[in-house]
């Protein structure tokens, strides 16, 4: 219930109402004390009521494309689903405020900007009140960030950056109400990142002219920086106005400590992390204690956030992304000449039948499967190693286009072998040795022993 001068209640009690009873209505009606704060109304209760809960803020950082924990063992920390879940169980006993200091995409090709839709679709879904530009979101342009802007009614900030007719991309600012207290959220990003398309200014400058703008109108001053380690510091040493700064790419996130006056954190490494950030006092002013929260595995998968991934994988299998629209070609396949071309299993299978034989019982020849069963065989991230020859001539295209190369055959370790079998003096290019820790890195097999491993899968050794 909202009161106001000009809609106030006014009391002409009948004489049959008691007087206590009457007394007992006004003192209800006392309770209610109308109170506005930046143009919009609040409801004050009684100090012995608590409506208002604690206020909690949780900062994401360098999610960097993954939707789903980076690697495709179990127990991995990270991705939106374990975030989702966290996100609510915070919320059950916190007012949250959800932000994030930018470095959300992982590239800029078309299967990369899906992925980064698909990201700000689990943020919102998760109530994001600010996410900051970094340079991933930058190198997709002013127009492309303007248009999500817009179409999903993304809350992008940005006090430092400008297209080249030099407008703003972003609003330099949010204000967010929440536990009681006004935070106004500024973002910035490092001057280095600039691009073609986005000049960056001074950030301790665009923070500056932002608070300024917002004098009087808060309780707290929150600035999203993505600014490397060094400059992160640098800017929370210049900048006492300050109460909170978090940030990345920081490499290694940063537990909060105090910089002077500033509270300083980062939350970074493949969205693995969030920084956790809560008033220990109010009045006068907030101060603020916090920690950095790993994304652990026991979090479990968020409802919301696995019926967003569905409709992402949705999206791949409709769009279906070569090779090269995935912009991944580089990751895994190892360099090889252009008119060295992919043959497939079909053409090892007669000059090498023992070879065959061992590789159809190998876990390789059920890579595909092993993905199928998730459901992420439409993820160009997850084709790359479980096909032959990803992005390679006459390798694996797409998934419509070549089932024929679908599993890890034999050129995912010895290279494209077309010449070797037209001409078996003409050796394959790959030492299948140095192939394996393409795949088989610390992200997709953190229990990796070249050593114990490589027996299971030797072949082709000749006895002397």
């Amino acid at each position: 219930m909202q009161l106001s001068r000009q809609n106030s209640l006014r009391f002409s009690p009948p004489a049959v109402l008691g007087a206590a009873l009457f007394v007992a209505a006004l003192g209800a009606l006392v309770l209610l004390v109308l109170s506005s704060r930046n143009g919009q109304r609040t409801l004050a209760t009684s100090p012995n009521t608590s409506a208002t809960r604690p206020v909690e803020i949780l900062v994401s950082c360098d999610t960097s494309g993954w939707i789903v924990p980076c690697g495709c063992t179990s127990n991995q920390s990270g991705g939106l689903l374990k975030r989702g879940s966290f996100v609510r169980q915070q919320r059950a006993k916190h007012d949250v405020v959800l932000l994030d200091a930018g470095g959300a995409p992982s590239g800029t090709s078309p299967y990369d900007v899906a992925k980064f839709e698909a990201i700000l679709d689990g943020e919102l879904l998760m109530g994001l009140a600010a996410h900051n530009l970094g340079a991933p979101e930058l190198l997709l342009g002013a127009s492309r960030i303007r248009e999500l802007t817009t179409q999903k009614k993304v809350p992008f900030i940005s006090a430092n950056t400008l297209d080249n007719d030099g407008r703003p991309i972003a609003d330099p600012y949010r204000l967010i109400s929440a536990g009681g207290l006004r935070l106004a959220v500024i973002g910035v990003v490092a001057p280095r990142f600039a691009t073609a398309e986005c000049r960056i200014t001074e950030p301790q400058a665009g923070i500056l002219a932002a608070r300024q703008a917002l004098s009087g109108k808060f309780d707290a001053l929150i600035v999203l920086a993505y600014l490397p380690d060094d400059e992160l510091r640098q800017l929370a040493s210049a900048l006492p106005e300050a109460d909170l700064i978090i940030g990345g790419p920081t490499g290694q996130s940063i537990a909060p400590v105090h910089v002077g006056p500033v509270l300083l954190a980062a939350a970074t490494n493949k969205g693995k992390f969030l920084v956790s950030l809560r008033p220990s006092e109010v009045r006068p002013r907030p101060k603020w204690r916090g920690n950095v929260v790993e994304m652990t595995a026991p979090l479990g998968d968020d409802e919301d956030q696995q019926k967003n991934l569905a409709l992402f994988r949705a999206t791949l299998d409709d769009r279906d992304f070569t090779a090269e629209e995935s912009g991944l070609r580089g990751d895994v396949a190892v360099a090889v000449p252009s008119d060295v071309l992919v043959s497939g299993n079909a053409a090892c299978r007669d000059c090498h039948a023992t070879e065959f034989a061992s590789w159809q019982a190998s876990a390789h020849a059920q890579a595909w499967q092993a993905i199928a069963k998730q459901r992420a065989h439409v993820d160009s991230y997850c084709q790359q190693c479980h096909t032959t020859g990803y992005g390679w001539p006459g390798g694996f295209v797409s998934l419509r286009r070549s089932q024929a190369a679908v599993n890890v055959g034999c050129e995912s370790c010895h290279g494209p072998a077309h010449a070797h079998a037209k001409d078996p003096a003409q050796r394959t290019p790959l030492a299948a040795r140095e192939s394996c820790l393409v795949c088989h890195d610390r992200d997709n097999s953190p229990e990796f022993e070249f050593a114990k491993y490589w027996p299971a899968i030797i072949h082709g050794i000749r006895k002397e």
